[in-house]
């Protein structure tokens, strides 16, 4: 009897051990199957996730956008109400101070900003995707919203303007004094065409008598700029960020962008030329209340609100900024 006893003890913790053992096992599949999960994000997701200096804002991105929140930790994001704002990339900074100005007097609403050139956020609204307020860099983009209904009637307004400028990094050496010998640098970011800052600069070399006429300078191809450089190398980018880093980085030795995009850059580059309004026409970024079907009351009022937001005199301070 003792040695059945006995050998039922055995067989008992043999199997609690070998319980054990599988918890161990499948405990440390969990922890390698986690880890390897974080092992691959790409390094572009961890250089988008970022913090400011303010613990109420919240940033992340994508390599294809950026979309920011203002939140609160002391009020739960149910208890929010969140617009959803579609800015051209070249408002990104500014955006980030207005919606945190915005926030520490409407502690109530969450503004979701999307950064990304005019014409990629333009398509992505009439593929259906949520927006209250489209902030557009050109007039282009905003008309045929507006000629798809999708713009809110008496909505729209001229916000700000902005100008551009042709720029190189800081000592560079560069040839290039300007779009006119555009053809000097070895390399040059230019937008493409469905980005405001790259039609503005098509445009300017257009009327410069650089490029051939068009019936829409937004058509004509970087092969067909890169031709008439007589092969300079044309990095095309996707938006005036791109643009931006390109040169900062030293991948291009030229590029154009909007005169606002150097704050924060001044160490790293230098204005080479500003481009006039009669060469590139009038910059003006602006702004209307989208047609979403997907938003409530509450964010519907919230967006009209924000819009009203960007004409104040307070938001006007921060724009000159």
């Amino acid at each position: 009897m003792r040695e059945q006893e006995a050998g039922k003890r055995w067989k008992m913790r043999e199997k609690t051990g070998w319980n054990k053992k599988f918890v161990v096992i499948l405990a440390a599949m969990v922890t390698v199957i986690f880890c390897a999960a974080c092992g691959n994000r790409t390094e572009a997701d961890k250089h988008a996730e970022t913090s400011g200096t303010d613990k109420d804002t919240e940033t992340s991105g994508t390599d294809k956008d950026t979309k920011t929140s203002a939140t609160d930790k002391d009020t739960g994001d149910a208890d929010k109400t969140e617009i959803q704002v579609f800015i051209a990339a070249s408002l990104q900074n500014v955006m980030a101070q207005l919606a945190e100005d915005y926030y520490k007097q409407h502690p109530n609403v969450k503004i979701a900003y999307h950064a990304e050139s005019s014409g990629t956020l333009l398509t992505q609204i009439q593929e259906g995707y949520a927006c209250d307020i489209f902030f557009s860099a050109a007039q282009k983009q905003m008309d045929q919203l507006e000629k798809d209904g999708l713009v809110v009637e008496g909505t729209r307004t001229d916000v700000v303007r902005n100008q551009v400028v042709v720029i190189a990094g800081k000592g560079s050496g560069t040839k290039v004094t300007g779009l006119s010998d555009l053809e000097n640098a070895q390399s040059i970011a230019l937008a493409d065409g469905s980005v405001p800052v790259g039609r503005y600069t098509r445009q300017a070399l257009v009327n410069l008598g650089k490029l051939k006429e068009a019936d829409d300078a937004a058509a004509i191809t970087t092969a067909e700029i890169q031709k008439t450089l007589g092969g300079t190398q044309v990095s095309e980018q996707g938006n005036v960020s791109k643009v931006l880093l390109a040169v900062v980085e030293g991948s291009c030795e030229v590029g154009t962008v909007y005169q606002t995009d150097l704050y924060g850059y001044e160490d790293e580059l230098e204005i080479l030329e500003t481009v006039s309004y009669d060469l590139s026409g009038d910059v003006v970024y602006p702004a209307a209340q989208v047609v979403n079907e997907e938003a409530d009351e509450a964010q519907s009022k919230a967006a009209a609100e924000f819009a009203a937001y960007l004409l104040s005199d307070e938001a006007k301070t921060v724009f000159e900024a």
